[in-house]
């Protein structure tokens, strides 16, 4: 059982590097599993010849089938296919289920059984004009628990809808948690993910969505925030001390 699930765990950090799961990704964790293709495919709900297709490359892994796989494989969340990313408006209810259904602590109690890849989640809420404090606070959250984003994919659409420097903050503040933590290999890779977001920082100044607070509230924070906010042109008060359910 050891072994077998050494293996499983070496296909799914794999699968954390792709944006979608490939014919060889399944059939590795089919057999990491110890199932025929006919067991599996039946848990997949698609025929034994369908399946065998895919493993050989004759046909696409649809989303339809890669969400499933996550399912029926346990493959991380990271797994789970992405499309292309759309601005789309969500409230506080959906970033809330959607995070306590990767397992953030905060919002367990509002967990759902849809689920989303984390790095979407993570790009739409930082593209959202004004966030509760509570998701916003959890943001650095999904850096920690799931350290193998498509970095790409999360990079590249931040750079897109410019926000970069929100997302260079928070990576900053995952990195800050690691470091208390006594994490330091992961705080290194976040550190790696931070100095690679410095070439495309904005001069532009930004909030850490929340686009409707006063001119007030704006002067003040201008004066008091913390160095780093600053560093990264953001208009925020929220340091790595506020962030009780963000520790690993």
């Amino acid at each position: 059982m050891v072994a077998m699930n050494s293996v499983l765990s070496q296909i799914y950090n794999s699968l954390c590097y792709i944006q979608y799961v490939t014919g060889d990704e399944l059939k590795n964790a089919r057999k990491a599993s110890a199932w025929t293709q006919v067991q599996a495919a039946a848990r997949l709900g698609v025929t034994q010849a369908y399946l065998s297709m895919v493993e050989r490359g004759e046909r696409a892994v649809s989303s339809e089938l890669a969400t499933k796989a996550v399912e029926v494989f346990e493959v991380p969340a990271t797994a789970l296919p992405l499309m292309k990313y759309q601005t789309c408006a969500h409230d506080a209810g959906f970033f809330q289920s959607m995070l306590g259904s990767l397992g953030y602590p905060g919002f367990a109690h509002l967990r759902s059984s849809a689920r989303l890849n984390p790095v979407e989640v993570l790009m739409e809420a930082l593209d959202s004009d004004d966030l509760d404090s509570r998701v916003t606070e959890a943001l650095a959250w999904l850096p920690l628990a799931y350290p193998y984003l498509n970095w790409e994919w999360l990079t590249a659409n931040a750079k897109l809808r410019d926000r970069q420097n929100r997302l260079g903050y928070v990576v900053e503040l995952a990195r800050q948690t690691a470091a208390r933590g006594g994490h330091s290999q992961l705080e290194e890779e976040l550190a790696d993910h931070v100095a690679k977001l410095e070439p495309s920082r904005l001069v532009k100044e930004d909030t850490l969505c929340r686009e409707s607070m006063t001119r007030a509230e704006r002067a003040w924070l201008r004066e008091h925030r913390p160095k780093s906010a600053e560093h990264w042109n953001l208009l925020t008060d929220l340091t790595v001390e506020q962030l009780d359910h963000v520790a690993l």
